[in-house]
């Protein structure tokens, strides 16, 4: 399995020395945080057990944020919903970037190990990492880190999906670029590069994006536009099919320069905030199933937390996909 292998891969600290130089300027790590790093490994193993129960087994409504900031840490906390939601900080940890996309938990092949990977940009560049969590309370993440690529400077956000739910399964990128146009990039292959797949114009007055179904047949974004008007854009598989464009609501989001986007249960719920950065202040909300301007939201209110990242997205189980439309 690849992600087992990955795991095993980067386990040895000599390794994260050795790649240090390479990737962004890493923070001084902060010890003993409350709750532990050690109980987010547990709770990782969890939705690994969870997971080989039942394919079928209920998703946890718990939504994990996790979030770059400018003084060179990545922070975390998890929101469960609520009037008004509850919070659990964690400690920040030694990872730079200025903007992330969905952080995915998974194990090693004994299942001895957990750790989160995903990529980001830092700079010009796009990276990828491998975040090693700890087993003891004293301890905080390790992380390591490789430069995929230079030419990133105008991408303004990204996102991924990772259906695996059934075969075929994908893995792409997409990039919001400041020319107006979305890109999009399939993985390729064992190692953690990508290989394009083309774009779609149109997209000049959005600001963020993230990703809110994943299917065998399409993945649906959820983007904003500068005026405040909420969208899904459904992106088929098949290269040359267009993106299939609903309003969700015509006002109302332009506050929000983050987008995160978390499956809630497995009836198509989905748990979305949005971050104001203006403020570092974020919302909570609980969507139905996609249905345009249809579409049922519920507000469960401000997240009572200060969320001062770059921007913020999902930390979730790797299994667990998106049924948001």
């Amino acid at each position: 399995m690849k992600l087992q292998r990955l795991a095993v891969a980067v386990a040895g600290a000599g390794m994260l020395a050795a790649t240090a130089a390479s990737g962004p300027a890493l923070a001084t790590t902060q010890n003993d945080p409350t709750p532990s790093w050690a109980q987010r490994a547990a709770n990782a193993k969890q939705s690994a057990e969870n997971s080989k129960k039942s394919v079928a087994a209920e998703a946890e409504c718990v939504q994990s944020l996790v979030f770059p900031e400018a003084t060179n840490v990545t922070g975390t906390v998890d929101v469960t919903p609520a009037k008004p939601p509850r919070v659990t900080n964690f400690e920040p940890f030694n990872l730079a970037a200025r903007y992330t996309a969905t952080w995915y938990a998974a194990a090693n092949a004994s299942g001895t190990q957990y750790f989160a990977y995903g990529v980001f940009l830092q700079g010009d560049n796009l990276y990828r990492h491998t975040t090693v969590l700890p087993a003891t309370q004293a301890e905080n993440p390790r992380t390591t880190t490789v430069k995929i690529g230079s030419g990133w400077g105008s991408f303004k956000a990204i996102a991924t999906s990772n259906y695996n739910a059934a075969k075929p399964a994908h893995s792409y990128l997409y990039g919001l670029n400041t020319n107006g146009k979305l890109y999009r990039y399939a993985k390729n292959g064992a190692v953690y590069t990508y290989k394009a797949l083309g774009n779609f114009g149109g997209f000049a007055s959005f600001k963020t994006l993230a990703v809110i179904s994943e299917t065998a047949t399409y993945d649906t974004l959820l983007m904003t536009t500068k005026a405040g008007a909420l969208y899904t854009i459904r992106i088929p598989i098949t290269a040359s099919a267009k993106p299939v464009v609903k309003v969700v609501r015509a006002s109302g989001w332009s506050a929000y320069e983050s987008l995160a986007v978390q499956a809630c249960g497995n009836r198509g719920g989905t748990l979305v905030i949005g971050v104001d950065h203006d403020t570092n202040t974020g919302f909570q909300y609980a969507f139905a199933h996609a249905t345009g301007k249809s579409t049922v939201i519920t507000s469960y209110g401000k997240v009572p937390a200060v969320l001062d990242g770059l921007n913020h997205a999902p930390f979730t189980w790797y299994q667990d996909n998106l049924t948001g439309e």
